[in-house]
């Protein structure tokens, strides 16, 4: 993973990436996971059990994976 300058007002939730690049949220969090994409820790927002800050993620860097990114295909019914 390639360090990328990034700026706080650039830090956004994966939800909020995703209806702003059309990327689903599972896709985002799968580039992270993966190294592609960097991650930071929440800006101090709990989560629902109240012990873990949510991630954050640089929207310059998910734009810019979006702008090539195509969705797979799902398969249809099989037939009996």
């Amino acid at each position: 993973m390639r360090p990328v300058e990034v700026q706080v007002e650039d830090l956004v939730f994966a939800n909020e990436a995703s209806a702003e690049t059309g990327v689903p949220e599972a896709v985002i969090r799968k580039w992270a996971s993966r190294g592609a994409i960097q991650r930071f820790a929440g800006n101090g927002r709990l989560t629902g059990n109240g012990h873990e800050y949510k991630t954050m993620y640089a929207l310059p860097e998910i734009r810019e994976r979006a702008a090539r990114y195509k969705p797979t295909p799902q398969r249809g019914q099989r037939a009996a």
